[in-house]
């Protein structure tokens, strides 16, 4: 099947959103999904930032996932972390969780109300419990004046944990969830009742948004996905990523490197993934994201494209940081 290499509609960049004399209005309508940063791993990008999304539903602005440089991003569209009313965590690997103690900090210093709504996997609780504990020293010196009303960390964010198939009533839209293929623990263990990564379905009024998070190929995505308006999915390059992790930590043992390979081997969609999951669920169309390495106007990208064209002939783009949908 010959597909679609770009978005029906192209994405609307920032910098071009704002030259618009209503540019707020068009960044800021209900329904849009706005990738704030697009590359994947442990590995820093001098262009883009780690995976985050915002989506805007209802008058309320949600993060999907939240990684390093997620405020800064934020702020490139005019909103504050104060303006932040939700937050979605598909797993807590560091990659989509490291911007989250900006947010949080931001707000405290600031005694931004009402309390940040965070909803992840099981571990969320331990994750922001901790957060809010390293923020101790910080809240207790304040500002070093005498007298200074402190801040209650314990007021700063209220934390639900969602399993498979739990589902979520929120600005105006429902919210499903399905555990997905990123860990491969036994089904006995410890690790697989403590550990979940999700994927999510956002059905808005007139349209339907699937965010994969990390997953390898996932019956259970596909089944969350089935007939959505958009999937936006992440993809590996494994060989690209796995070069680049080696050639930024040339020391790290190889025992760890290993281990990492067959985590990106194991656990994460191939473009061609992506095709089949796309046609098999029969979106209307798909954003590729989360990929490491391979800058924009990389002619790497064109090969993702033809791999997924070759399984779903639907309209497909490769997203890049401050794309709006």
């Amino acid at each position: 099947m010959a597909g679609a290499l770009t978005l029906a509609g192209a994405p609307l960049h920032a910098q071009e959103v704002d030259a618009a004399p209503d540019a707020t209005e068009v960044v800021l309508d209900a329904g849009r999904w706005v990738t704030l940063g697009t590359v994947a791993g442990p590995i820093a990008s001098p262009t883009r930032s780690q995976p985050a999304n915002l989506l805007i539903a209802d008058g309320q602005n949600i993060l999907v996932d939240v990684g390093d440089g997620t405020a800064g991003q934020l702020a490139k569209l005019g909103i504050r972390t104060a303006q932040v009313d939700a937050v979605f965590i598909s797993h807590l690997h560091w990659d989509h969780t490291g911007g989250l103690a900006a947010i949080l900090g931001l707000r405290a210093q600031t005694n931004s109300p009402p309390r940040l709504r965070i909803y992840g996997p099981p571990g969320t609780s331990e994750m922001v419990a901790g957060l809010l504990a390293s923020m101790v020293p910080g809240a207790t010196a304040g500002y070093g004046v005498p007298g200074a009303p402190k801040t209650d960390l314990n007021e700063l964010a209220e934390v639900f944990e969602l399993r498979d198939k739990a589902g979520v009533e929120l600005a105006g839209m429902t919210v499903t969830v399905r555990n997905n293929s990123h860990y491969s623990f036994a089904a006995d263990s410890d690790l697989a009742s403590r550990f979940e990564s999700l994927s999510f379905r956002f059905d808005l009024p007139g349209r339907t948004i699937v965010y994969t998070g990390d997953t390898g190929p996932s019956g259970e995505v596909e089944e969350l996905a089935a007939g959505a308006d958009l999937l936006v999915a992440e993809t590996m390059d494994i060989d690209n990523t796995i070069a680049e992790i080696r050639r930024d930590n040339p020391n790290m043992p190889e025992v760890v490197a290993r281990g990492i390979e067959q985590h990106l081997r194991n656990h994460h969609l191939l473009p061609s993934d992506v095709g089949q999951m796309a046609a098999r669920a029969g979106v209307g169309a798909v954003v590729v994201t989360h990929f490491a390495g391979r800058e924009r106007g990389d002619p790497k990208h064109f090969e993702y494209l033809r791999d997924i064209a070759e399984q779903y002939d639907g309209p497909v783009v490769i997203a890049n940081d401050m794309d709006v949908y």
